[in-house]
């Protein structure tokens, strides 16, 4: 499988290299030169196999002969090895938990899946490789545990200070050893305008190995499809397919379930639901995309002015409005209504939804109201503790912790507090 650049400007490269690169040299995103189609046993009988086989089925043609599939197969089980249920909350609503893993957010399928391929691809390269994420919330902690004391990999953070949950924090700045948190004066977009400011930087490059770890990788982004065909299995009416609401930010998990629906798995329709940042239910409403500045909200992880994954979403229909309209709604849901939503649902259901999910939830709840022959499915992509600061006081009582974040509580947070200018980032990365 050979990757182009959205922006036609770069050499196309295998699976190894777009890795690597992060970003294409002309600043574009690396995307598949054919899509696959799922092979139809997979989708008829998917019952029958197991979620490992589930996953190499979907991520082989990606990777090709980049990784032997001995090596292939031991990253795939490790990235997956654990739950990932489908619990029914009303007769029509189910949710996706996908914050079974080790930082209780959906990011840590991504985030192991490239830590083991770039480990592994790192092993025959002679100087060591930095690991540059910018990131509005899960996407650090993931990174950083996904990382952690992997030999060769040097992993830089970047979070907007005073932007994310007291326990997202922690989970990004207590490591230490090969994890370096910069605390940015400023938003997720000022986080990762420097990143793909540096990464751009000669005179950086030539001195260090820089790859990025944000969804723009396609180490990061292709491996989400793996809980969409979970789902899929764990779905009782195979004749009924589910319509997906999506928690959106910066599009990269969405954009990865539309890949495995054009891949051959079955789908109504997407929801993108997002919070205040409202960037693509206005271009979905009148086909005109205009980034704006971030808007600070209770779901932060969807803070994101100007979402890097939509051109990708764009790619796979080959920049059709009409086809995309075919497949995929979104809206905009307001802080007040997530927290109304995250009340309503537990008094009712005995439900807890965080920020995220009650976006989602919502929107696709609006949807099915006008579409009450349907039913669908929202992904609940982080745990309610992450957000407990905002989630106990709407329903009065205490999120239980877990023990692994109880402990991650107690340590020591370790930042380097910086401006937002590429230039300081730049001095901090020559002084690893």
């Amino acid at each position: 499988m050979q990757f182009y650049s959205t922006n036609k400007q770069s050499p196309k490269v295998d699976f190894k290299q777009a890795t690597i690169n992060g970003q294409a040299p002309d600043k574009g995103l690396y995307f598949p030169e054919q899509i696959p189609v799922f092979p139809k046993s997979l989708i008829e009988n998917i019952g029958s196999f197991t979620n490992e086989e589930i996953a190499y089925q979907v991520i082989k043609p990606y990777v090709g002969t980049a990784i032997p599939e001995e090596q292939l197969r031991r990253i795939v089980s490790e990235t997956i090895n654990f739950d990932i249920p489908l619990i029914k909350v009303t007769d029509t609503i189910f949710s996706l938990e996908l914050y079974h893993g080790p930082t209780l957010a959906f990011k840590d399928i991504g985030a192991r899946f490239m830590s083991r391929c770039l480990g592994y691809f790192v092993k025959g390269l002679s100087k060591k490789v930095t690991v540059l994420v910018a990131t509005s919330g899960d996407t650090g902690g993931a990174v950083a545990n996904g990382f952690y004391d992997i030999y060769g990999i040097e992993v830089v953070i970047l979070y907007p200070s005073g932007k994310v949950s007291s326990v997202q924090e922690k989970q990004l700045t207590t490591l230490g050893k090969n994890i370096h948190a910069l605390e940015v004066n400023g938003s997720f977009d000022d986080c990762q305008q420097m990143v793909k400011q540096v990464f751009t930087d000669e005179e950086l490059n030539k001195k260090l190995f820089l790859t990025s770890a944000n969804s723009i990788n396609v180490a990061r982004w292709l491996p989400q499809q793996f809980y969409y065909l979970f789902a899929y299995k764990q779905w009782a009416q195979k004749n009924n397919p589910p319509v997906i609401s999506v928690p959106s930010g910066n599009f990269g998990n969405i954009c990865a379930g539309i890949l495995a629906h054009v891949s051959g798995m079955p789908v109504k329709r997407f929801i993108a639901a997002c919070n205040a940042n409202d960037i693509v239910p206005t271009f979905m409403q009148t086909e005109k995309y205009q980034p704006k500045k971030a808007v600070a909200t209770i779901s932060n992880a969807m803070d994101v002015g100007n979402p890097s994954n939509f051109i990708r979403i764009l790619e796979i229909f080959h920049h059709k409005f009409a086809d995309l309209k075919n497949i995929l709604s979104s809206c905009s849901i307001t802080d007040v209504e997530t927290r109304s939503t995250i009340k309503n649902v537990y008094q009712t259901q005995g439900y807890l939804l965080d920020p995220h999910g009650a976006v989602g939830y919502l929107a696709l709840e609006q949807y099915l109201q006008n579409n009450p022959e349907e039913k669908g499915i929202v992904l609940e992509t982080a745990h309610p503790v992450k957000f407990y600061d905002v989630v106990e006081p709407v329903i009065g009582e205490k999120v239980s912790i877990p023990s692994t974040v109880q402990q991650q509580l107690l340590l020591e947070k370790k930042s380097t507090k910086i401006e937002a200018e590429a230039d300081l980032l730049k001095e901090f990365l020559l002084l690893l």
